[in-house]
C-alpha cells in the first residue's frame, strides 16, 4: 500500500472501521511473516512472532504518531519482537543443530576446470540458491540476520530504505553501513559453503575444518573464513555461483501459513472486532495474499501442520535486480533524426483492477496478463488472450493501475507515436513485458517523417523484454517520468538516441541489464545519437545498471544537463563514435561515459562505480566541464582515441581507478582528489591484463546479465579496475 493509502486505512480503523483494520493487517501480513522467517529460519517460533507482531500492532495502533509510517512502525514491531525471542532461540539452535551437508550433489558435479561466469549462464535454481543462503545465515549473529531480514525485502522491492532504517531504528546512512557489513559476512559464509561443497575440497581447508562439528555458527565462519579469503582455490570454487543480491531480487516462494491467515479475526477483535467481522477478515487475507499469485502447497518446518500459502513474490527491481533472449551480434541502421515530440494527452482516472490471482512479473517475462496484443490480433476485441489487441497503442490506452500488458512475440510496426500517458501507483505498476520464452519487436520503420518510436509521461511503470529498433528519431523518450524501470531492453539502429529520459520531475527511474547499439542521426551527421541520455532535467534517485552502450553515433551515455545526481554502476561502454555508416563530415563526438554538460554545465555529484568504457573515439569517462564532486571508483578505461579520464574542472574524487593504452590516460585539474590510481602507480602495463580482446564481452547475454569476461581484468593488482560484472559491490554514496 501506498503511504497514502496506509494513513487512509489507520484514520479509519482508529475510528472504528473493522473492515479498514482487517485490510490494513491482511496487506502486511505477508511482509511480515516474510522478514520474520528471514530472521529465524524454520524456527518453530516464527508463528508465535508473526501473531504477537499483530496483536501488538492492533493494541497499540492509537499511540502510533505518523500514519504514513504504518509499514515502517510494524516492522519494528516485528524487529522488536524478534530481538525477545533470539536469546532463547539461540539455545534452542545450538541444542537442535544439525550438521551442514557440505557434500556435492551426485546429480550435478562441479566441472573444476569451468569457466566461473559460464556457470552463471545456467538457469538459477532457486531452491538451491535459497536452501544455501539460508544456511549461510547460520554464520551470522542475531543482529546481522535481522539486517538481512529486512535488506532482502529492500532487494525485492517491498521495502525501501527508508523503511528498513526505521524498522532498524537506525539513521540511512547507519543503515548502509549495517548493510554492507552484513552483506559482506553473508558473501564470506557463501564463499565458505561452496568452496565446502567444491570437488575437489582445498586440502588447506580440509586441514582448517578439523575438529568442526560441522554446524554452521558464527564462532567457525572467523577461522574457516581467514582461510578461503586467502586461498585462491577456495575463492575459485566461492565464486561459482549466484550473488545473493541477485537470488534475493528474483522470484521466490515464501510459505505463509493459513493458520496465521485465519487467526487474523482474532487480532481484529483484540480491537473490540466482533463475530460479524470473522468472515470478512480472513476473506480480506485471502484477497490480500491472492493478489501476489496465491497457490497451496504442503509446507515443512514452519511451525504449522498442513497446508501453507505460497506468495510469489513479483519483483520489479533487480534487483536485480535486472532481458529476452539478447543478442548484441546487433544489425544495422536506417533513417534520419529530430523533431519536436508529439504532443502529450492528459492521464485518464484510474480506474480499480479486480481482485484475485494476479499475472507473476518477473525478469524473464511475464507468465500470463490482463491485456495481450499480437500481430495478428484486433483492436476492436477485449484485448484478451484469445482476442488480443492489435496495437500497443490500444493496449497503453486502456491499462490502469495495477495490469500487466503483454506484448506477444512477432514484429509490431506502429504507423504513430505511442505515447503512454497514464501511470501506476506504487503498490500497483503497471508492466509492459514479453511472456517467458517469447520476443517482441517494435519496429519502426513505418512510421511517418521523423516521429518518436514511444513517449512516456506516466510513471510507476516496468518496461521489459522488447526490441526497439528502426525509428526514424528517438526510440524512447520519458518526459518528467518517476519510479519506472526499464530492463532487459535491446534498442538498435534507431535514427536518434535510444532512450531519454529527460525534464523536470525525472525520479526514482531505473534502466537495468539493456543494450543500446548502433544508434545514429544524419541531421547532426551522428552528434546526436547516444546510447542512453539522461539529460536537460532534474530528480534524484535514477539509477543505471548493467547496461552496455555500444557503437552508437554520439555517446554510450550522456548526462548533459542532469541536475540531479545519478548513480551509474557496472556497465560497458565501447565503440561509440566511429562512422559505420558513411556520412559525410561525420560529427559524432565518440564519448564513453559523459558525465555533465550544458551552458552553463551544472554542479552535479554523479556517483561513476565499476564501469568499463573501451575503444570509444573520444573519451572515456569525462566530466565535460561539470564542477561537480563526482565520485568516479574502480573504472577502466582502454585504448580510447582521447583521454580515458578526462577531470580538468571539476572536484571529483578518483578511486581505485585503471587506465591503458588510451590517446592520453588521465587529464586531472588541481581541484580533483586523485589516489590510488593506476597512473599513480609503477608496474601498470597492458601486459597486466588477463585479456585484451573484447570479443566475449561483446557476445550475447545469458538470463540477461553480462556475459562473462576476463577481458580487462588484471593479474597485478584486483582492487584496481572494474569488476568485469554486472554486481561489482556496493555502491558508495557520494562523496
Amino acid at each position: 500500500m501506498s503511504p497514502t493509502a496506509d494513513a487512509a486505512r489507520v484514520a479509519a480503523a482508529r475510528a472504528g472501521d473493522r473492515h479498514a483494520l482487517e485490510a490494513l493487517l491482511g496487506d502486511h501480513l505477508p511482509l511480515v511473516y516474510a522478514v520474520v522467517r528471514r530472521a529465524l529460519g524454520a524456527d518453530p517460533d516464527v508463528d508465535d512472532v508473526v501473531q504477537e507482531t499483530m496483536l501488538r500492532a492492533v493494541r497499540h495502533l492509537r499511540g502510533l504518531r505518523d500514519a504514513d509510517g504504518f509499514k515502517s512502525w510494524l516492522v519494528s514491531i516485528a524487529v522488536s519482537q524478534i530481538q525477545e525471542r533470539s536469546r532463547r532461540l539461540a539455545r534452542q539452535r545450538a541444542r537442535a543443530a544439525r550438521p551442514v551437508e557440505f557434500g556435492v550433489d551426485a546429480a550435478e558435479p562441479p566441472d573444476p576446470d569451468a569457466d566461473v561466469a559460464a556457470l552463471a549462464e545456467d538457469r538459477v535454481d532457486l531452491d538451491r540458491e535459497l536452501r544455501l543462503i539460508a544456511q549461510a545465515t547460520g554464520f551470522l549473529n542475531p543482529a546481522e540476520r535481522q539486517t538481512l531480514a529486512l535488506w532482502s525485502q529492500e532487494v525485492a522491492g517491498t521495502m525501501t530504505r527508508a523503511e528498513v532504517a526505521a524498522g532498524l531504528s537506525l539513521s540511512p546512512a547507519h543503515t548502509a553501513v549495517r548493510v554492507q557489513r552484513m552483506r559482506a559476512r553473508l558473501d564470506l559464509a557463501l564463499t565458505v559453503l561452496r568452496a565446502l561443497r567444491a570437488a575437489p575440497r582445498c586440502p588447506g581447508l580440509e586441514d582448517t575444518a578439523a575438529g568442526w562439528d560441522r554446524s554452521a555458527e558464527p564462532r567457525w565462519l572467523k577461522r574457516l573464513g581467514r582461510h578461503v579469503a586467502d586461498c585462491e582455490q577456495c575463492l575459485l570454487a566461492g565464486r561459482r555461483g549466484v550473488p545473493a543480491v541477485r537470488v534475493l531480487a528474483l522470484p521466490w516462494l515464501l510459505p505463509v501459513p493459513v493458520v496465521l491467515a485465519e487467526r487474523l479475526p482474532e487480532f481484529v477483535a483484540a480491537s473490540g472486532g466482533g463475530v460479524g467481522a470473522v468472515t470478512v477478515a480472513v476473506d480480506a487475507v485471502r484477497r490480500a495474499v491472492g493478489y501476489l499469485n496465491l497457490k497451496v502447497v504442503g509446507t515443512a518446518g514452519v511451525g504449522v501442520a498442513a497446508t501453507a500459502v505460497a506468495v510469489v513474490l513479483a519483483v520489479d527491481i533487480s534487483a536485480t535486480p535486472p532481458v529476452p533472449p539478447d543478442q548484441p551480434g546487433r544489425p544495422p541502421l536506417a533513417a534520419p533524426a529530430t523533431s519536436a515530440a508529439p504532443a502529450l494527452s492528459a492521464t485518464p482516472s484510474p480506474t480499480p483492477v479486480p481482485a484475485g490471482p494476479r499475472p507473476v512479473v518477473t525478469a524473464d517475462g511475464v507468465t500470463s496478463a490482463d491485456i495481450y496484443v499480437a500481430t495478428d490480433g484486433d483492436d476492436s476485441g477485449p484485448g484478451s488472450a484469445a482476442q488480443p489487441y492489435a496495437t500497443l497503442a490500444k493496449a497503453v490506452s486502456t491499462v490502469r493501475p495495477g495490469q500487466v500488458i503483454a506484448l506477444r512475440a512477432g514484429t509490431h510496426r506502429p504507423t504513430a507515436t505511442v505515447d503512454i500517458t497514464t501511470s501506476g501507483t506504487a503498490e500497483r505498476r503497471i508492466t509492459v513485458s514479453n511472456l517467458i520464452g517469447e520476443r517482441p519487436v517494435v519496429d519502426g520503420s513505418a512510421l511517418p517523417g521523423s516521429q518518436w518510436l514511444i513517449t512516456q509521461s506516466g510513471g510507476y511503470w516496468t518496461v521489459q523484454g522488447l526490441e526497439l529498433r528502426n525509428g526514424p528519431s528517438h526510440a524512447y523518450v520519458c518526459r518528467s517520468c518517476r519510479d519506472n524501470v526499464f530492463r532487459r531492453l535491446w534498442m538498435h539502429d534507431n535514427g536518434d538516441t535510444a532512450l531519454t529520459l529527460r525534464d523536470a520531475g525525472t525520479q526514482g527511474n531505473q534502466v537495468l541489464d539493456s543494450d543500446f547499439t548502433r544508434n545514429h542521426d544524419t541531421v547532426d551527421r551522428g552528434g546526436s545519437a547516444d546510447g542512453l541520455a539522461i539529460k536537460n532535467g532534474s530528480g534524484a534517485g535514477n539509477l543505471v545498471r548493467g547496461c552496455r552502450f555500444a557503437e552508437n553515433s554520439g555517446d554510450g551515455l550522456d548526462l548533459s544537463a542532469f541536475t540531479d545526481p545519478v548513480t551509474v554502476a557496472s556497465n560497458w561502454a565501447y565503440g561509440n563514435g566511429h562512422n559505420r555508416w558513411d556520412i559525410a563530415a561525420f560529427n559524432g563526438p565518440g564519448n564513453g561515459l559523459k558525465l555533465g554538460g550544458g551552458v552553463p554545465a551544472p554542479a552535479v555529484a554523479h556517483v561513476v562505480v565499476d564501469n568499463a568504457s573501451w575503444d570509444n573515439a573520444g573519451y572515456g569517462f569525462t566530466e565535460a566541464s561539470n564542477p561537480g564532486r563526482l565520485t568516479v571508483t574502480n573504472n577502466t578505461a582502454y585504448r580510447n582515441g582521447a583521454t580515458g579520464f578526462a577531470f580538468l574542472l571539476s572536484s571529483a574524487r578518483l578511486r581505485n581507478n585503471l587506465a591503458l593504452a588510451n590517446g592520453r590516460d588521465v587529464q586531472v585539474g588541481g581541484g580533483v582528489d586523485d589516489a590510488d590510481n593506476s597512473w599513480g602507480q609503477p608496474g601498470w602495463a597492458t601486459t597486466v591484463l588477463r585479456s585484451g580482446d573484447p570479443s566475449t564481452a561483446r557476445a550475447e547475454r545469458t538470463a540477461g546479465r553480462l556475459p562473462s569476461t576476463t577481458f580487462l581484468l588484471n593479474r597485478k593488482d584486483k582492487t584496481i579496475g572494474a569488476s568485469m560484472t554486472a554486481d561489482g559491490g556496493p555502491v558508495p554514496p557520494p562523496a
